[in-house]
């Protein structure tokens, strides 16, 4: 008999795994794993053998909680600077017209980071992603879009890779050329979009370093019909598609999401209820994004009773960003989507694992059970209902990423 790398003993287990009343929940469990991949998650009277027979390491937690690894599926991590003193002008009466006539707003962030060079972008980035692990984050997403150039896009996607390399975690890199029109095509919006179309997707599809595409279907941004021409491209090209959806207003972006066979739709604060039963058919995962809700003081609330209604799984990921989603914690998220959304603690909890997991098109995490990747979190917790009930706060005790425990 294999001898397991690590067997945990003493814990109460949130699987996540349907089927498996609230949570997924067992008590007087046990958790064990070996290269990298769980093999057991169960009651302990299920083991068979001594524990010490079974594992090299085994450790006793005091009936501490453990969940899956937590999924950050929409993040922005990577970019240069900040944009602090807007949030002071815009609190001291500033129009988003008047920084933006200043030289402020996206425009600003596509400055800094094309200035910066990959280390600076690097030593930057990675205290952002530092504080997403600390907090329990075992998977993460992070987009381009602030460079709007080939040359930087390219830049902050191999930047995203070496996160993952840097502090050991995994890491989905999404481009995201059509995030908004650069400067230098200011007035051409058609001929930025022949630019993502025929040479920065192609580009970025021949040398590999993005996972996916994603593109802002808005009215401030990029039209339905532009969208469609960059996800035709990315299908071409063998690329999964991703989209910022019906987030100031509805024009659509949850059914073309749908019709490419999305991986997700994105904020989806005005999608109607078409677009929700399309995005069920295709098996699109619907991502809320309440931290940029709660920063652009919205009050359209995304429709999570329709994504119920109709089975569309709901994930919640922290979209960090310079600009509308400052947000340095995935749990913090989790609580503004109870609060803010009115999704309950167990349903962010499944937002944050099993759903993120779909949302990135990875099967292989987001439960605790075997043959999935050993990242799972030991929580300082009674309930796992208080990963969503505190506010800030670390609650993460340790966090195991492909079986390696600290």
């Amino acid at each position: 008999m294999e001898r397991w790398d690590g067997l945990l003993l003493d814990c109460r287990l949130a699987t996540l795994r349907d089927g498996g009343g609230a949570y997924g929940t067992i008590e007087n469990a046990a958790l064990g794993w070996k290269d990298g991949k769980i093999k057991f998650a169960a009651a302990r009277s299920e083991l068979l053998g001594r524990p010490d027979e079974l594992a090299a390491r085994v450790e006793s937690l005091g009936n501490a909680w453990i969940t899956p690894g937590l999924i950050d599926c929409h993040t922005h991590l990577v970019f240069a600077g900040n944009r602090a003193e807007e949030f002071e002008l815009r609190l001291n009466g500033a129009s988003y017209e008047d920084i933006a006539r200043a030289g402020g707003g996206i425009v600003s962030t596509v400055a800094k980071t094309r200035a910066a060079s990959e280390a600076q972008l690097l030593a930057q980035s990675l205290p952002r992603a530092r504080a997403l692990l600390a907090d329990g984050v075992t998977t993460l997403e992070i987009k381009s879009g602030y460079g709007l150039d080939l040359d930087s896009e390219k830049r902050m996607l191999r930047v995203a890779r070496r996160i993952g390399a840097e502090l050991g975690v995994s890491v989905r890199a999404t481009f995201l050329g059509a995030h908004a029109v650069p400067p230098e095509f200011a007035g051409r919006q058609s001929d930025y979009v022949d630019e993502v179309c025929v040479r920065m997707l192609p580009a970025i599809a021949r040398e590999g370093v993005a996972d996916a595409v994603d593109a802002f279907c808005e009215n401030i941004a990029f039209t339905p019909s532009e969208t469609r021409r960059v996800f035709e491209e990315a299908r071409a090209l063998g690329l999964p598609v991703k989209l910022h959806a019906d987030q100031l207003s509805d024009l659509g972006g949850a059914a073309l999401a749908a019709e490419f066979g999305a991986l997700s739709a994105d904020h989806l604060e005005y999608t109607n209820e078409s677009g929700v039963r399309a995005m069920a058919a295709s098996g699109t995962v619907a991502v809320v994004l309440p931290a940029a809700f709660y920063t652009l003081r919205e009050n359209r609330l995304p429709p999570v009773e329709l994504f119920r209604n109709h089975g569309v799984p709901m994930a919640v990921a922290s979209d960090v960003n310079p600009g509308t989603s400052p947000l340095l914690s995935l749990r913090q998220a989790m609580n503004m989507a109870c609060t803010l959304f009115r999704m309950t603690p167990e349903e962010a909890l499944r937002g944050a694992t099993v759903n993120a997991a779909r949302a990135l098109g990875l099967h292989d995490r987001g439960t605790l059970e075997p043959g999935k990747r050993a990242d799972f979190v030991i929580w300082d917790i009674g309930h796992p209902a208080e990963l969503c009930y505190w506010i800030g706060g670390m609650l993460a005790r340790r966090v195991c990423v492909g079986g390696r425990l600290p």
